[in-house]
């Protein structure tokens, strides 16, 4: 504070006072940063999202062409990105492997989710979407069959950390199928055979007429009743 010249008194200082034009260009910027900070985030988001989903689906069919050996190197080149930028998203090669059968798990879930039939209000519904997921045709069973297959990516699977994901998942599944309200031997011979038909896919055995007659007999063994169909 000052004091006056004349009556010797202390002055209060005047506070700056900006014109009401300058005040709504200060806010209307800091808006605008706001905007653009969250646009920049959302960009990066994206893009990190979709390098992930890229080298996920690299590594599937690599491994599936390669095995359990695959580099990450190897893996980086069929995704079209650099190694260094693999291991930004994946730190290692044991944890791209975790990540890729957490993928794999999950996308098969979808897959059996969407043929659910809701309309089916009697017991088994889970269980019939699940052969359904596993014996559709050929194109629509991708997921599905890449699933199937996963055993046989030659010993990705004795990874330490990739065990208590795969019982993980095994208890899921034998949850939900057990909230179906059939039996559980019923349970189990379908849900066997299915996976059984979409491993004998993968390899070729079997066409897709008789992939589609197998599916039709479990489907009716998957409703709590005999088979219609004659064998």
């Amino acid at each position: 504070m000052t004091a006056d010249p004349l009556s010797g008194r202390l002055l209060t200082p005047r506070s700056t006072v900006l014109p009401c034009c300058k005040v709504d260009q200060l806010v209307s910027r800091r808006r605008q940063d706001g905007r653009v900070d969250r646009v920049t985030d959302g960009r990066q988001t994206r893009n990190a999202e979709r390098t992930r989903r890229a080298v996920l689906d690299a590594a599937v069919q690599v491994i599936l062409d390669k095995g359990a050996a695959v580099t990450l190197a190897q893996v980086a080149a069929a995704a079209g990105v650099s190694k260094s930028g693999l291991i930004h998203h994946f730190g290692s090669r044991d944890q791209l492997v975790v990540a890729l059968v957490e993928d794999t798990h999950e996308r098969f879930r979808e897959t059996v989710r969407s043929h659910l039939d809701l309309s089916e209000n009697y017991p088994g519904k889970m269980l019939r979407a699940y052969v359904r997921a596993l014996c559709a045709g050929s194109a629509e069973a991708a997921t599905a069959r890449d699933f199937t297959s996963a055993p046989m990516w030659g010993g990705l699977y004795t990874i330490p950390a990739v065990a208590p994901v795969m019982e993980e998942n095994a208890v899921w599944w034998d949850e939900q199928l057990a909230l179906d309200g059939i039996s559980p031997e019923r349970i189990l011979i379908v849900r066997r055979a299915a996976e059984g038909i979409a491993m004998a896919a993968v390899y070729g055995e079997q066409d897709e007429s008789s992939i589609s007659t197998a599916r039709d007999l479990l489907l009716e063994l998957a409703s709590e009743g005999t088979f219609r169909t004659p064998l």
